[in-house]
């Protein structure tokens, strides 16, 4: 119940209590008036109450339950947990003494258990450290750390695009210490929720087939949580079931994940782009990942060249990845950067064997990889961190120039440069 949303929690009733007698009641009136809090937020009614409460509205940043009146507490609190958005912070009361109750309830997700009769000064406690709670981790205000929105785009299917993306997001939550969600937007066959061994859910389903659904508490429900900081939304459509939608969803879902976490990573399949163009407009970055081959070069440079005309305010940053350490390159990197016009950001070495630990173990390569390897993705992260807090990098997309008469004339004069050293 204590996920990472304490962006959204200021839209939330800051306090709700749900008790079973008038004497805890009484106990809890002036002390929620002391935090600010209306005294009508506490109820009669137990945790039975609470959960046909919060089945049917928003739950509370905090929110207090009396056990007393439960014949089976640690059932009755997942029961609870199943109505209760992530981020609430939840406060139990109850007459069993019993410490194993205790660890059970705190395992489940309970912050704090009071052992009636409790006192004032316990309650008090037990609410001021809830708020400090609310408060961090994060410390700075959205103005202090600007919302960060990057897209990532593989050149052609299997180049690692999504790899990088799950890796990027993790990254962001774990080491940038930023709230940060994952949108796979592969309907029927991303990845990024199995790259973090997690079930995707039917949250991007829902959303795209139910738009006008779209808003915070829909934010908070869907997210599939893979860590503290790192959270998912993706799907696995059936196969026969069409993707049927104008792009209104995935507007909505970046304008709520932008108002809900520090940082957003797209997870942007290429025929997106055609589908929905619009989809990279607010993207302060867009990671090009790339293979060193002939196909991967010219989808390179038409993908460059969409990017310059259709999000001219997106930086752009271009990943060679998958790259082998034997030189046995079908294009070297020379070749591939003088094609597309412009230098490669990051280079990814291959390495099959990082590759395998991390899909076995259901974690992303960033976390697996150690030393050389782990270089490139610390790279990338702090790229497009650098790039989206940059002043005026709206102005400077970074894709080179290059219609179809520049493709076929920077391929043919490359494919050309073995022919004039045979000769």
């Amino acid at each position: 119940m204590n996920a990472p949303f304490q962006a959204r929690a200021g839209l939330r009733d800051p306090f709700t209590a749900f008790v079973c007698d008038d004497a805890t009641a009484d106990m809890l009136r002036p002390v929620a008036v002391e935090h600010g809090w209306s005294p009508e937020k506490v109820n009669k009614g137990g945790l039975r109450n609470a959960v046909q409460s919060l089945s049917v509205s928003a739950s509370p940043n905090i929110l207090f339950v009396d056990l007393s009146e439960s014949a089976d507490p640690l059932n009755d609190i997942n029961a609870l947990a199943e109505v209760c958005e992530p981020g609430t912070i939840v406060i139990a009361a109850g007459a069993v003494n019993d410490v194993r109750l205790y660890r059970d309830l705190v395992a489940s997700g309970i912050h704090d258990y009071l052992l009636k009769p409790f006192t004032v000064d316990q309650l008090r406690d037990s609410f001021s450290h809830a708020q400090m709670i609310l408060s961090g981790p994060r410390g700075e205000t959205q103005a202090d750390r600007p919302h960060v929105m990057a897209a990532v785009i593989g050149v052609r299917g299997g180049v690692g695009a999504s790899t990088i993306a799950t890796s990027l997001a993790w990254l962001f939550g774990e080491k940038s210490r930023r709230t940060t969600a994952l949108l796979d937007l592969d309907v029927h066959f991303g990845t990024g929720a199995l790259a973090l061994d997690l079930e995707p859910g039917r949250g991007l389903t829902d959303a795209i087939e139910n738009p006008s659904r779209i808003d915070g508490l829909f934010i908070e429900r869907a997210m599939v949580r893979a860590n503290e900081r790192l959270s998912v939304l993706s799907a696995e459509a059936p196969i026969h079931q069409p993707l049927v939608t104008d792009g209104t969803a995935f507007f909505q879902l970046q304008e709520e994940m932008r108002n809900a976490f520090e940082s957003t990573v797209l997870d942007l399949p290429r025929h997106m782009l055609i589908q929905y163009p619009h989809l990279v407009h607010d993207a302060h970055v867009a990671v090009v990942v790339a293979e060193l081959t002939l196909a991967g070069t010219r989808d390179t440079i038409r993908i460059l060249a969409w990017l310059k005309s259709n999000a001219p305010q997106t930086k752009v940053i271009v990943v060679a990845n998958g790259v082998p350490s034997g030189g046995a390159l079908e294009i070297s990197r020379k070749d591939f950067e003088q094609s597309i016009e412009r230098s490669v950001d990051v280079v990814f070495p291959f390495d099959a064997k990082v590759a395998a630990q991390a899909a076995k173990l259901g974690k992303p390569m960033a976390e697996v990889a150690t030393g050389k390897l782990a270089a490139p993705f610390n790279a990338l992260s702090g790229m497009v961190l650098n790039h989206a807090t940059e002043e005026g990098n709206a102005s400077d997309a970074g894709a080179g120039s290059g219609g179809s008469k520049s493709i076929v004339d920077n391929l043919k004069s490359m494919l050309s440069k073995p022919k004039d050293k045979a000769a």
